[in-house]
């Protein structure tokens, strides 16, 4: 029933993505603290009684209104972490084969984890690009961040080719402290090139996540007649068949994915593959475990 609430489907047909993001969210709790293996409950509210000169936005007003006594939401290792979200808006993001895109799944995603950091009360910021950087919303707890990086993600739309040396670049520029940093792309590069552009960001006590978005199509096309493909980024087309899909193209992508993954383990890079159909609970769950690590 939970796995609903993170149906990219399902969330399809949310109009507003501040309630997409927290319906993921909170269905995704919800889980966690359903199942048997749930680790995160220290990461999440607690309550303390009210003390003189305590800050009243931390007041919880429902409990408040329920017990009439004055309870704070504390959370562990609070402005303890920076949470810095990078979604590629390349044309490539754009394609789909369904409800969504995955320049859409993208938006839900980076949208859930600004929400769940906003809960964590950690700093969060993003960059949105393709060949330029597009929209940069520089990390912050100070009230309202959670809308300002919401619609940063909501206006993003698909644009032209991808070049990751220019966030990576504008990253490095911008920002001293030290944090997770979540790459959101479909990664139509070499993994080496990729990998090689990354692994700086390391350097400074960074934590880097690779969350590769891939459309079921491009995974297994199902085609019964030769068909023209076209690159969206650089025009070039080619003819392909259906027995090239099955085999040669199959293979091709299954070393592009292996690829991807090993050079990001060669580079201490965390690797999340993520197929646009599926629910977004992997990619949070990973961000929580390492947050909980970092602390």
């Amino acid at each position: 029933m939970l796995q609903r609430f993170l149906d990219p489907n399902v969330l399809a047909s949310i109009s507003s993505l501040d309630l997409v993001a927290k319906t993921v969210v909170d269905g995704f709790v919800a889980g966690l603290h359903r199942s048997p293996t749930f680790g995160f409950s220290q990461e999440f509210a607690e309550y303390r009684q009210y003390v003189e000169g305590d800050d009243l936005r931390h007041v919880d007003w429902n409990v408040f209104a329920r017990t009439e006594r004055v309870y704070l939401k504390r959370f562990r290792g609070e402005t303890n972490s920076q949470l810095l979200i990078l979604l590629d808006t390349s044309a490539s993001m754009g394609f789909t084969s369904g409800k969504i895109s995955k320049l859409d799944y993208g938006r839900f995603m980076a949208a859930s984890l600004a929400y769940l950091s906003s809960q964590q009360r950690d700093a969060t910021g993003l960059i949105v690009f393709d060949e330029e950087v597009i929209n940069y919303v520089p990390p912050s707890t100070r009230q309202g961040q959670l809308m300002r990086n919401l619609h940063a993600i909501e206006s993003a739309e698909a644009g032209k080719g991808t070049d990751f040396g220019k966030p990576f670049w504008h990253f490095q520029q911008y920002l001293k402290r030290r944090g997770i940093v979540i790459v959101i792309s479909d990664f139509y590069r070499d993994p080496k090139e990729i990998c090689k552009i990354v692994e700086p960001l390391r350097y400074h006590g960074n934590e880097v996540v690779l969350f590769h978005l891939l459309d079921p199509q491009e995974l297994a096309p199902k085609f019964k007649d030769p068909v023209m493909l076209l690159d969206v980024e650089d025009g070039s087309a080619m003819e392909v068949t259906p027995d090239y899909a099955k085999t040669e193209y199959k293979q091709k992508m299954e070393q592009h994915l292996k690829g991807l993954s090993d050079e990001a383990a060669k580079a201490g890079l965390e690797y999340v593959f993520m197929d646009t159909s599926k629910p977004l609970d992997a990619g949070l769950r990973n961000y929580l475990a390492i947050r909980q690590r970092r602390m």
